[in-house]
């Protein structure tokens, strides 16, 4: 088993990647995200921090998303429509248009509805399902390339 290049995973959007390094890097990011919401959380302006937060992750995120995507042959702008919905709902909590947890707005809510159910198909999507057999247009398989990350 090769090593994960973690800055290439974190950094940047070409190539393709596998179920294994997808989830581990999914995970990673995952877990420094949470660790940093709890943190920024404690202060008197927890909702905006933590918004903030999730914006700062979006970026490694979009990447490990967009080549895990592109190994499943499913197009950039596919996997950049969830991370600009996600945008716009932390975006709206940042400037305070996205209301409280105890009282958020109609706004807010409707898109969580649709956001959750775009969340749940791409894990589903680029989690559990094998990637494109033999290269594509992204660049090679990289189950079979020695070239995998």
């Amino acid at each position: 088993m090769q090593a994960l290049d973690w800055s290439y995973l974190f950094l940047s959007f070409d190539g393709r990647i596998g179920r294994r390094a997808f989830w581990a890097a999914f995970l990673a990011v995952a877990a420094l995200e949470l660790a940093c919401h709890l943190v920024v959380y404690r202060f008197e302006d927890g909702e905006r921090m933590s918004a903030i937060v999730s914006l700062a992750f979006a970026y490694p995120e979009f990447a490990v998303f967009a080549k895990r995507g592109q190994d499943r042959n499913i197009s950039p702008y596919v996997i950049g429509a969830f991370f600009v919905l996600s945008t716009c709902m932390d975006f709206l909590v940042v400037t305070g248009l996205g209301g409280s947890t105890q009282e958020p707005d109609p706004v807010l809510v409707l898109l969580s509805l649709p956001w959750i159910a775009f969340a749940l198909a791409l894990l589903v999507e680029l989690g559990l399902r094998r990637g494109t057999v033999g290269p594509n247009r992204y660049g090679p398989d990289p189950l079979t390339s020695s070239q995998a990350r």
